[in-house]
């Protein structure tokens, strides 16, 4: 299950024309402008997020990074995760061994980090 979600999530990445602006891509899907922008004209930190993924699919690294460094992160791992998600929940066994917990903890820190520390520069420089 979480490989097809995965799978589906990049395939409409794919298919989205990315915002020039560096955010708002998510709305053309019919979602609402980010309410933290509006309400303090500042992006989140998820702002530019689904635009990095857009990059993403269309081998754009640095626009990706640009838009959103844990937007990309996200979506690389997510490149990764989809089909050995989806081998493994075939195969009815995990494929190259189980990833152990503390690995997904790690590196759900490790998003998290980047995603604000990525956040703190820019809402620093648009300062």
């Amino acid at each position: 299950m979480a490989g097809a979600v995965l799978l589906s999530l990049l395939a409409v990445a794919r298919v989205l024309e990315p915002d020039s602006r560096g955010l708002g891509t998510h709305e053309r899907l019919g979602l609402p402008p980010c309410t933290f922008r509006q309400l303090t004209g500042y992006g989140c930190p998820s702002c530019g997020m689904t635009t990095s993924w857009a990059h993403l699919m269309r081998g754009r690294m640095g626009e990706a990074f640009r838009d959103n460094a844990g937007g990309a992160l996200l979506g690389l791992v997510s490149l990764f995760l989809a089909p050995w998600s989806l081998i493994s929940g075939g195969r009815g066994r995990w494929l190259w061994g189980r990833i152990e917990p503390r690995v997904v903890f790690g590196a759900v820190w490790l998003w998290v980090a980047v995603t604000l520390i990525d956040w703190s520069v820019r809402f620093f420089l648009a300062t």
